[in-house]
């Protein structure tokens, strides 16, 4: 369905017009260079524009009072003395005489994306916009920030579209604490935040803003806190607050709706966030967002200071939404501890409303991150918060890699007498195999010799993971009659010259899998109903669920808190993902876990089914071919013992994966 885009010169038309240290930052090249990123790199070519328009007073009144509204009103035709003086009301914003309709646009371009997503014209977006809105509140502008965009958006496809339930997702260096108070004794809507706060030192400086306001009333539970309490904040800590804290919380709550407060400031070189995250990392971030809610996600822009992070961030996100194969994350180490100790007490918090963070463990410390640490012990924390700001001064970071897009999306490999599902290629070309590799395959098959069609299967089956590795097809499906023989011949016949790393995904029973998982070669993370609690080796990973693969809210967790953190630190170049028969996966999750794989490796995903499998091709090859998967509705409690095990498993296997840690 296409990725609107929505930008409008006219949001650059105001600046700052006296001297003031804090507000310098926000300038019109925010928006500038963000937009002609995308123009100069033909993303904007490949996007759906869509024209910006004001928002309606009835529109702004959603969220603000009718006194605040009156007052904005007044400024464009007020002096510079005026202004001056109006702006004194608030804090950290400052007002010009065309800020009020700059304002009305960016809330109703929000809406004007809300708009087409969920009416079918497009099937995400991202709107570039100018002044942001998150900092925003009821009867105060804040933050640079006039109009509250995303909540007015919010509240508007809730009045307008019937919307139940819709996730705000604000990663943006800064608290949004214009929307966590819009929404805070509201159920409806699940606000989640991660900000920079340094135990309540860095602005906006609130108590509000720590992982222990969960909300309100009825809407305890649904605001969710991540503080940073140190800068320096890399990949590793964001993908991991996603996969134990975010992740989790977002698939029970089941959004219809994904509104993005997309704030770049939490990117490498912003004077802002002082992070080292590095712009390719928010190409991840947006896309395991993109399932959720049946791909309806709108993304608004909120902060970025830094012009060259900035624009990079922004074409890596709007890249991710088109569609495109996703750069791969390398040297992943592990979330640091200060980020260990921010997401177990966020985990900690919220244990009692979420039943998929029930096991989530307390704190070493209470109040870890209010505690006021004296002598000699704040001292030390002064020394390594001064260090880790030396180290993002003058940050250098490479260019993000290019992404390309193979030529095929993707292809099958089928027997004869079996119809290829629409949008795949069917492979039916292939060179002949070495004669080593021939015989190879015939030792291994020794219950039935490989005859002439065999070899064909096997001769085709390896071009397409040739043609997977050189980039000319992103991935494939292949039906063959023994899928647990072929796997193993996969493993390790035909990849083993051609690939460094394989990621093995097999969900259901076969218990002769790591038999190949020595040497580092392969990860195998196998999913089913088989109890094994003997660890033989780090790269033989098995899953036992009570109900096995049929158990929907068992599988997810173990695929968000396991597998995901497993296949991120270990970032295959090709991901075999293995459906044994009988496995009893239903076709949304299966859907949801193809999509979710489509983060390693540049998309290479090779799915492998046994030929009796045909009933699940078409839901495979939609999954495969980019399109979002169905909403997993209505998840059960996860059953107590299979929670119990996964943390059991996770204990275990986190000294040599550190991607796996939520406890300090």
């Amino acid at each position: 369905m296409g990725t609107a885009l929505l930008y409008d010169e006219e949001m650059t038309k105001y600046k700052l017009l006296w001297v003031d240290a804090a507000c310098k930052i926000e300038v019109p090249e925010r928006l500038i260079v963000s937009y002609e990123a995308l123009v100069r790199s033909g993303l904007s070519d490949r996007c759906i524009s869509i024209p910006a328009r004001e928002a309606s007073d009835s529109e702004i009144l959603l969220v603000h009072s009718e006194l605040y509204l009156e007052a904005v009103k007044k400024t464009p035709y007020m002096t510079l003395e005026d202004l001056k003086e109006f702006t004194l009301q608030f804090g950290d914003v400052y007002f010009h005489p065309n800020i009020y309709h700059c304002a009305k646009l960016a809330s109703g371009s929000a809406l004007q994306l809300v708009d087409s997503v969920m009416t079918g014209k497009v099937r995400n977006g991202i709107a570039l916009v100018r002044p942001p809105g998150h900092h925003s509140m009821h009867s105060a502008a804040n933050g640079f920030c006039v109009f509250n965009n995303v909540a007015i958006a919010a509240r508007y496809a809730k009045q307008k579209y019937g919307v139940k339930r819709v996730l705000i997702v604000d990663w943006d260096i800064h608290h949004g604490q214009g929307v966590q108070y819009c929404f805070e004794d509201d159920p409806s809507v699940l606000y989640f935040s991660w900000h920079r706060y340094e135990h309540q030192n860095f602005w906006p400086n609130l108590r509000e803003s720590d992982y222990d306001s969960v909300g309100k009333e009825s809407g305890a539970g649904f605001n969710i806190n991540v503080p940073w309490n140190n800068v320096g904040m890399e990949n590793s800590d964001y993908l991991s607050v996603f996969c134990h804290v975010l992740l989790p919380v977002a698939y029970e709550f089941c959004p219809d709706l994904v509104l993005v407060c997309a704030g770049f400031d939490s990117a490498i070189g912003d004077p802002e966030g002082e992070m080292c995250a590095t712009p390719d990392i928010f190409a991840h971030l947006t896309h395991l967002l993109m399932n959720l809610a049946g791909g309806k996600l709108c993304a608004v822009l909120e902060g970025g200071y830094n012009l060259t992070s900035l624009a990079q961030s922004v074409c890596q996100t709007v890249q991710t939404l088109l569609g495109d194969p996703l750069p791969q994350l390398a040297n992943l180490r592990g979330p640091c501890k200060s980020a260990v100790e921010s997401l177990q007490c966020a985990r900690s918090a919220h244990r009692r409303y979420w039943s998929f963070l029930k096991h989530a463990t307390d704190p070493p410390m209470t109040d870890i991150s209010t505690k006021h640490i004296k002598s000699a012990m704040e001292e030390e924390e002064k020394t390594e918060m001064a260090e880790e700001e030396r180290c993002t001064e003058g940050k250098v970071w490479p260019e993000p890699p290019e992404r390309l897009c193979p030529p095929v999306c993707s292809a099958s490999v089928l027997p004869d007498d079996v119809a290829c599902p629409d949008g795949l290629k069917r492979l039916s070309s292939s060179k002949d195999l070495e004669p080593l590799l021939v015989s190879k395959l015939k030792n291994r098959f020794r219950t039935a010799a490989v005859d002439g069609d065999g070899v064909t299967t096997f001769s085709r089956l390896y071009t397409l993971i040739e043609k997977l590795v050189a980039n000319e097809i992103r991935n494939g499906l292949v039906l063959v009659p023994d899928v647990a023989a072929v796997m193993m011949c996969v493993v390790q016949d035909l990849t083993s010259d051609l690939v460094k790393r394989v990621l093995v995904v097999c969900v259901g029973k076969e218990k002769e899998l790591d038999y190949v998982t020595t040497d580092g070669k392969v990860l195998v993370v196998q999913i089913s109903s088989e109890d094994s609690e003997e660890q033989r080796s780090k790269y033989y990973i098995p899953v036992c669920l009570k109900k096995g693969c049929s158990d929907t809210s068992g599988f997810i967790q173990a695929v968000l808190g396991l597998l995901l953190p497993l296949g991120y630190e270990y970032n295959p170049d090709l991901v075999l993902l293995v459906r044994m028969p009988g496995s009893g996966v239903v076709d949304s999750m299966w859907q949801q876990l193809i999509g979710l794989l489509q983060g390693f490796a540049k998309g290479h995903t090779l799915v492998l089914m046994q030929v009796n499998e045909k009933a699940c091709m078409g839901s495979t090859a939609s999954a495969l071919l980019g399109h979002p998967a169905p909403p997993l509705q209505d998840l059960q409690t996860p059953f107590p013992e299979d929670g119990d095990a996964l943390e059991r498993l996770r204990e275990r296997l986190q000294a040599d994966w550190k991607m796996l840690q939520t406890t300090s």
